[in-house]
């Protein structure tokens, strides 16, 4: 992939991203060789439990770790530029400009001292030098665009004034004032209510469309997935074990945490009392990784495999199809067989 010319790369391409934190304790794994690629227009959901390696990938990914207090190889080649490579200087030039991330929690990260105009024009003013009342007129048209009422009138208020769902807005608003070409929106809707999720979510892909933004969506709900990504990277103890197309996510995973994480939702079908089935087990330490496959402790199907490779040998990402990819030293046809199983008993056989 290293040797990939640039006009072969996709618009953002991560080819073995790794993150280690040193600790007193050991070495902290929180990304171990994470590849993916996304184009423009185009959504990426991060799908997997917490701790799973997620936000740090999409820190990484942004330029956000602190290399003097960690440890960050591969490579992330944006619009045909090497962000691991690059100086300081040259991301912070990129961030808030070509590329921006929404986090999940606005309160921390708007200024509550500052009015949000006084923020949004700020982020105008870091980029381009126009006028006071350029950035003002723009900020006003974006907090317009992202539905919030009486724009003029809010763009002197302070944080505290807006309710949870407007925060996230405003944040919306902020990342996009510049028109980036990647957005990376981690767990954009959590702490809110099934409505304003639904909104901020339409949001984002109303704007996608508009801006043909690369969307990074980081997630553990897969009903939103299921709803606005175009592919789907199924992270766990740092590694991406399973990726492919959303149908292939849904429709035809083999993964057995794939299996899993379809199994624990709830869905219409199912009886009134049945208890939902939850993977067995704890996700692991990233200063404990396992070795051989990571979800080897909670895989249920690992006595289908021969000997002890789960136990001893690292699985590698195989091709499956078309851009689908699995972790897993189950052979094809025992993947299959649990896969159907599977999705029979969760009335969604494979199409």
């Amino acid at each position: 992939m290293a040797g990939k010319a640039n006009s072969q790369r996709a618009f953002l391409e991560v080819s073995d991203l790794s993150v280690q934190f040193p600790t007193e304790d050991g070495i902290v794994r929180a990304v171990d060789g994470v590849s993916f690629a996304i184009e423009r227009g185009k959504t990426l959901a991060i799908v997997g439990e917490s701790g799973s390696g997620k936000s740090v990938t999409a820190q990484a990914v942004m330029g956000l770790i602190n290399k003097r207090n960690a440890d960050v190889s591969g490579e992330v080649f944006f619009d045909g530029e090497d962000l691991v490579a690059m100086p300081e200087e040259g991301l912070r030039k990129l961030r808030g400009n070509k590329m921006a991330m929404i986090f999940q929690d606005p309160m921390s990260s708007l200024h509550p001292f500052y009015r949000i105009g006084d923020q949004l024009t700020e982020a105008v003013n870091a980029h381009e030098k126009v006028s006071k009342a350029s950035a003002r007129d723009r900020a006003i048209e974006m907090l317009h665009k992202v539905g919030i009422p009486a724009p003029a009138k809010r763009f002197d208020d302070y944080p505290h004034q807006f309710s949870g769902g407007m925060r996230q807005r405003v944040m919306i608003a902020m990342a996009l004032i510049n028109s980036p070409s990647l957005l990376i929106a981690d767990e954009p809707t959590t702490a809110l209510d099934v409505t304003v999720q639904a909104q901020i979510i339409e949001l984002i892909s109303q704007l996608q469309r508009e801006f043909d933004t690369a969307v990074i969506l980081i997630t553990h709900d897969l009903g939103i997935v299921a709803d606005v990504a175009d592919e789907v990277a199924v992270m766990y103890g740092a590694r991406v074990v399973e990726s492919g197309s959303v149908d292939d996510i849904f429709y035809h995973p083999q993964m057995p945490y794939t299996l899993g994480l379809l199994a624990s939702i709830p869905r219409l079908n199912q009886v009134p009392g049945d208890r939902l089935d939850p993977i067995p087990g704890n996700p692991p330490s990233p200063l404990r990784l396992p070795t051989g496959c990571v979800f080897n402790p909670r895989c249920v199907y690992q006595d289908r495999v021969t000997g002890d490779v789960c136990q001893t040998q690292r699985p590698a990402l195989e091709d499956v199809g078309a851009g689908h990819q699995v972790r897993c030293h189950l052979p094809a046809t025992e993947r299959q067989a649990v896969a159907d199983l599977t999705l029979n008993l969760l009335g969604r056989p494979s199409r």
